[in-house]
């Protein structure tokens, strides 16, 4: 499994990264000020990055548990990483959406859910990327 630190390093990346690609999207997007914009994606950044952190931790425990090699990991899997991350992550945000934006329940949700049209792509993206430039170190058995 992957160190503490490197868990942290990832969490970091996958957010900073992210925030440079949909603060100015989204500030064009919906006509919004970048400064405005970028609050809410710095809060929603930070419940990302906690939830990132504790799911993942999850993540790989539940593949231990089911004998499943951690990597590497299969196109269908990490799809599937994706989209539990995307689907935990949208009940949880949807109310902070709701309030920041002055959004209805509908609005926050249709808005949740064109991140969960993109993250997801970037998510599988991001993660093979990170994979092959920080890679787990393999036991060595004799």
């Amino acid at each position: 499994m992957r160190t503490h630190k490197d868990r942290l390093r990832h969490t970091l990346l996958f957010e900073c990264i992210l925030l440079a690609i949909c603060i100015p999207f989204l500030s064009w997007v919906l006509k919004q000020p970048a400064s405005h914009i970028g609050r809410l994606s710095a809060m929603l950044s930070l419940a990302a990055m906690g939830w990132n952190y504790l799911y993942n931790l999850l993540f790989d425990h539940g593949l231990k548990r089911l004998g499943k090699r951690f990597y590497p990991r299969s196109l269908p899997l990490r799809i599937i990483h994706a989209c539990l991350f995307e689907l935990g992550l949208l009940f949880a945000t949807i109310p902070g959406v709701m309030y920041w934006m002055n959004y209805s329940l509908l609005q926050a949700l249709a808005l949740d859910l064109s991140f969960l049209l993109m993250v997801p792509v970037y998510t599988v993206m991001f993660n093979g990327c990170y994979d092959k430039i920080f890679p787990v170190p393999t036991l060595q058995t004799d």
